[in-house]
Parts: C-alpha cells; sequence; structure tokens
C-alpha cells in the first residue's frame, strides 16, 4: 500500500494511469462524478462511496430516551463529517415538539473544545474552508425559514480551530437547501411529517441513498421501513450505519458499488473462464 499525500492533480493522474485498473474512492459526490467520468471513458473499473443524507425516522410509539441518545451519535459523529451521518429528523406531527425538545437538550449538551479531552464531544472541522461552508448552510437555512433551536453560531472562547456549534434547526421542510444538500458539519435539520406513508416517502425524497434509521417499538415494523427506504444500509433502533463484515455503499449520488464483507473483496476481482477440449479430465499433472 502506497499513502500519497497529494493535489488533486496527482489523483486525477493516478485515477487515469494505464497500470490502474481498478478505482475505489470514498469522498464527495461531485469528486465521484470526476472520477467515474475518468473510469467511463477508460472502461476501468470503480467502486465509488460519497455523500449522504440520510433520515432518521422517529416513530409515533418510539421511546425518545432510548431513541435520542443514538440520533445524536449518528447524526454528528465526527462533528458531522461523516457520509452516514442522520442529519434529517423525521418526526410525527404528533410529537414534533416533544421531539424537538428533547433533541434540543441533548444538542446542548454537546460541549465543543479540543478533542483529546473525552469530557468534549464536538470537535473542530477540518479546516476553515469547511468551516465557511457550513456557515453559509446555516445563514442559508435561517433565509428559507427554518428555526435556529440550538447552535448556530461558532462556540464562544474557542478562537483555535474551525469550530462550529452543534447546531439544530426546526420548522424544515424537505425541500430546503439546508435538507436537500450534504452539509458535512454538525447541524441536524428536524422535519415534521403527518404519517408513516409521508415519513417514508420524504426520507426516500433525497438524490442521496447512503444511510439512514427508524426508531420504534415494533421491530417488525421497523424492518418493514428499512425495505421501503432506498438506502444501502439502515438500522433499526441503533445509529449503527456500518458492519464491517456486510456490504456498505449507497443508491443513486451516493455512490456505485459496495465496499467491505464479501462482496467488498469481490469487486477487486475478475472472473475468468478457460476452455479446454472435451475428455480432458482434470486435475492435470505435469
Amino acid at each position: 500500500m502506497n499513502i500519497v499525500a497529494a493535489d488533486r492533480e496527482v489523483g486525477e493522474h493516478l485515477v487515469r494511469h494505464p497500470d490502474v485498473d481498478k478505482v475505489s474512492f470514498t469522498g464527495s459526490s461531485a469528486a465521484g462524478r470526476k472520477i467515474g467520468a475518468i473510469c467511463g471513458e477508460q472502461l476501468k473499473r470503480c467502486t465509488l462511496e460519497l455523500g449522504g443524507k440520510s433520515a432518521a425516522i422517529i416513530c409515533e410509539d418510539a421511546n425518545l430516551e432510548e431513541a435520542i441518545p443514538h440520533i445524536i451519535q449518528g447524526g454528528l459523529m465526527n462533528n458531522g463529517q461523516a457520509c452516514v451521518a442522520l442529519t434529517r429528523v423525521l418526526a410525527p406531527a404528533s410529537r414534533y415538539d416533544e421531539v424537538r425538545d428533547a433533541l434540543a437538550a441533548a444538542v446542548t449538551a454537546q460541549v465543543a473544545g479540543d478533542p483529546s479531552n473525552p469530557e468534549n464531544l464536538v470537535g473542530p472541522l477540518i479546516a476553515e474552508r469547511q468551516r465557511e461552508r457550513v456557515e453559509g448552510y446555516i445563514a442559508k437555512g435561517k433565509e428559507e425559514g427554518a428555526t435556529v433551536v440550538v447552535g448556530g453560531d461558532r462556540p464562544a472562547g474557542l478562537d483555535k480551530g474551525h469550530f462550529v456549534s452543534a447546531t439544530l434547526f426546526a420548522d424544515v421542510r424537505n425541500d430546503m437547501t439546508i435538507a436537500r444538500e450534504e452539509i458535512f458539519g454538525p447541524v441536524l435539520s428536524l422535519i415534521r411529517y403527518d404519517d408513516l406513508e409521508d415519513a417514508i416517502a420524504q426520507a426516500n425524497d433525497t438524490d442521496y441513498g447512503l444511510a439512514g434509521a427508524v426508531y420504534t417499538a415494533d421491530i417488525a415494523k421497523g424492518i418493514d421501513v428499512a425495505r421501503r427506504v432506498r438506502t444501502g444500509t439502515f438500522a433499526v433502533n441503533t445509529a449503527q450505519g456500518m458492519d464491517f463484515n456486510g456490504p456498505f455503499g449507497g443508491f443513486k449520488t451516493s455512490g456505485i458499488g459496495r465496499e467491505l464483507g464479501p462482496e467488498g473483496i469481490h469487486a477487486f476481482c475478475e472472473d475468468k473462464t478457460i476452455s479446454l477440449p472435451g475428455g480432458v479430465e482434470l486435475p492435470l499433472t505435469d
């Protein structure tokens, strides 16, 4: 394995190089489109694990004390810089205010600071340009009519590091920018739904299809929801969106192919058929 710290020019050179038979890429959908186009020109195999805008569906019968910690973990892991992040939280209209208040308390408890301190739960973003991007989305959310319940600013007293406070938006519609585009920061959008059919429809109403989750007292119902949401992975009553023993990848603009599990190994193999004349018996010896 060679690990090369390089820029886009070097990355494109590696993708185009004739000695490279297969490209496996994890990153943004924009970069994945470029890599996929190059591989398409050369009829080169590729696996693309790209972005996401995953939904966490809270059913009417969900236990919020159990569900909310999973949603916080799944939505704010790595400061929201995770392709599988549960950034859209779908709550039933009958419990919307209750879910909003429970999420607000949980997001407020996410202390920002030096990530080497285990008491700090929100660290800095990867770069200043990413902080500016996240802050641009927060401004867009306000502009389009969403309500900042918690956060929406930079945490006080943290002048060193690219910090953004953990943020919760309420009154979000699924057609708003913050519900459509991958923010890649600690920002959650709380969306209202009328019934379970509406929740599934809104979960599927996205360009992405990487992950998702459902929280319910009825496991059979949760499995049914999991089957109907068009994503590569889906969790029932947990935030675990990836099993290293099983295939991982997405539908739609979340990628092509699968990583991990036997399927991830098969993606790096080519089948070959060797034909022999009739009557030849195996095994052959020298």
